[in-house]
C-alpha cells in the first residue's frame, strides 16, 4: 500500500508510518524513529539483536540561562548483553552523537527486560495419528454434545498424542 502525494507520485507506507510515529516517539520517549531504526549501525549486530534504545531523558533546564547538559539514553537488553553493553558504552555514546549530529547523550542507564520475540522458536511438529489412535479419539469426544468443544478437545488430544512417539511392535 502506499499513500499519494499532491503531485501523484507514489509514497511508500513506511515513510507514512515515520512521519505519524516519530513525532509520537519524540513527545513521549523523547527518541526519533531514526535511531531505533539504525540501531543495528549503531550497536552492532550482536548487541543489536538483544538491545533496544528506549528513551532518552533530559535533565530539566529550570531557567533559560541554564547550560546545555547531556541526555541519558535508557537501553533496554536482556541477559548477558548488559555486561558486553556495559562495556561497550563508551563507543555506543560516540556512535549515538555521531548519528545524531551532536554531543546529545553522556550516559547510558541499562534496563534489563525481554527484548527478543519468540518469533525464533519454530513451531513444533507432531506425527500423524495412525487409524486406531483417532477412532479412540473419536470415541472418547464422540458423547460432546457442544460441537465447538468437542473439535477442540479432538485438536488437543491429536496434540497430545502426536507428541507421543508412536507404538511399533
Amino acid at each position: 500500500m502506499a499513500g499519494r502525494t499532491p503531485y501523484g507520485n507514489p509514497v511508500p507506507v513506511s515513510d507514512l508510518a515515520t512521519k505519524i510515529l516519530d513525532p509520537v516517539l519524540r513527545k513521549r520517549a523523547g527518541i526519533s524513529i531514526g535511531l531505533v531504526q539504525s540501531w543495528e549501525e549503531i550497536a552492532g549486530p550482536r548487541l543489536a539483536s538483544r538491545s533496544r534504545p528506549e528513551k532518552i531523558q533530559w535533565p530539566r533546564r529550570l531557567h533559560e540561562d541554564d547550560p546545555f547538559e547531556p541526555a541519558v539514553l535508557v537501553i533496554a537488553c536482556e541477559g548477558m548483553a548488559a555486561l558486553h553493553l556495559q562495556h561497550e558504552t563508551g563507543e555506543i555514546i560516540n556512535r549515538v552523537n555521531a548519528f545524531l549530529g551532536f554531543t546529545a547523550i553522556g550516559r547510558i542507564r541499562i534496563v534489563q527486560k525481554p527484548v527478543t520475540t519468540d518469533k525464533g522458536r519454530p513451531k513444533p511438529t507432531f506425527r500423524p495419528l495412525t487409524a486406531a489412535e483417532q477412532a479412540k479419539l473419536s470415541n472418547t469426544v464422540g458423547l460432546i454434545e457442544d460441537d465447538g468443544l468437542r473439535a477442540s478437545l479432538e485438536r488437543l488430544g491429536a496434540t497430545i498424542l502426536g507428541e507421543r512417539k508412536s507404538k511399533t511392535p
